[in-house]
């Protein structure tokens, strides 16, 4: 998205796909409740993503930091999941500022492909080949998800993980669609490389945002 789309009053104005309440369904933090925050426009192009209606911004979608707080305040959430789209398009100094200042935890979902622009005690960095990530992103990651779509993914998969930090959690995950074509051979890798630990899209299996 270019700088000229952005509103005057940015960055205290964020476009906002959908904001909701449920549990994490992916991850370290899967089965913990949490509040989503997605935010609209994506120029990464996953030919797989689900949210692809993330990938545009309208008018309309822009809100206040103060009102996308408040929402979130209407829940008895302690954690606080930034999402998209592609969250690290924007700058989130801001809004990061002020859910600090509520005493909440907040989480980053990225694909790595852009500066880091907000504090954040959660960082997942799902890399995709189609935009690749920066190496300062992946260093910083606390968890590196790779969802495998191609066979070839695996190899994507530790060439991203040679960029991660000595603590990062490292997770392989299947594209939904391919999940029936792909756990075993998922399970056989994992077993003979231990440092990867499988990731379950378990909010899809419970059929819940």
């Amino acid at each position: 998205m270019s700088s000229k789309a952005f509103p005057i009053d940015y960055p205290f104005v964020l476009p906002i796909m959908e904001q909701f309440y449920t549990l994490q369904g992916e991850g370290r933090y899967a089965g913990y409740p949490a509040y989503f925050v997605r935010l609209a426009g994506c120029d990464v192009g996953c030919v797989w993503c689900d949210v692809k209606e993330s990938w545009t911004v309208s008018p309309e979608q822009w809100m206040s930091i103060d009102d996308i707080v408040n929402k979130i305040l209407e829940s008895p959430t302690k954690i606080v999941v930034i999402t998209g789209g592609e969250p690290a398009m924007y700058d989130l100094n801001p809004l990061t500022a002020l859910l600090k200042e509520k005493g909440l935890q907040i989480h980053l979902e990225t694909s790595g492909a852009y500066p880091l622009k907000g504090k954040f005690d959660w960082i997942t960095v799902s890399p995709k080949k189609f935009k690749s990530p920066l190496q300062e992103v992946v260093s910083q990651a606390h968890e590196l998800k790779v969802v495998i779509f191609h066979q070839s993914d695996f190899l994507w998969a530790e060439k991203n993980a040679k960029m991660t930090n000595s603590s990062c959690v490292l997770l392989l995950q299947s594209e939904w669609s391919k999940k029936n074509k792909f756990y075993t051979s998922l399970i056989d890798y994992i077993k003979t490389h231990p440092q990867w630990s499988l990731s379950v899209q378990t909010h899809k299996y419970l059929d819940i945002p």
